[in-house]
């Protein structure tokens, strides 16, 4: 299987998919420079590619244990698999590192890059997991952090550009 790589999404979809995801944020928010990054393809099921959503990294995240559905990438980013989602074709992008002018950004991104293809077999272990649980109707604290892929699934063949 290829490395997990880094890629945006499209706004649109986010915008659509918003209203029914609780946990999902805007790519961009007001003040904030770079658009929000996604890890893909962590899981492919029923025809569909999901991608994690990259966070950077709080105070709080030092404190927090790793799980299943919580990695950190360091004290770079952290990765949230339990909102994770499915995208469908066009509507993701690669980020293409070599391209970014920033150089303290283009920094952060190759250290978290490297860090995440270390743990990559990891990350999609946890993913399919998560995704197992989730969808057997498994009642837990883990479960009800995750997203309800089963819907989003529906929502993603039910987009239209």
């Amino acid at each position: 299987m290829d490395n997990l790589k880094l890629y945006e999404i499209s706004s649109a979809y986010i915008d659509y998919l918003v209203p029914y995801v609780p946990h999902l944020f805007q790519n961009k928010q007001a003040g904030q420079q770079n658009e929000r990054k996604y890890i893909g393809v962590v899981l492919s099921v029923n025809d569909m590619d999901y991608f994690a959503p990259l966070s950077s990294f709080k105070e709080k995240h030092r404190r927090m244990q790793e799980g299943l559905d919580f990695i950190k990438i360091r004290n770079y980013a952290v990765i949230n698999l339990n909102n994770m989602f499915p995208v469908p074709a066009g509507q993701y992008s690669y980020v293409d590192i070599s391209k970014e002018r920033n150089p303290r950004y283009k920094s952060l991104l190759l250290a978290e890059y490297r860090y995440i293809k270390s743990v990559q077999e990891r990350i999609r272990k946890n993913a399919a997991i998560l995704y197992r649980l989730k969808i057997s109707g498994s009642e837990s604290a883990l479960t009800r952090r995750c997203n309800d892929f089963a819907k989003l699934e529906t929502l993603c063949l039910q987009y239209h550009r």
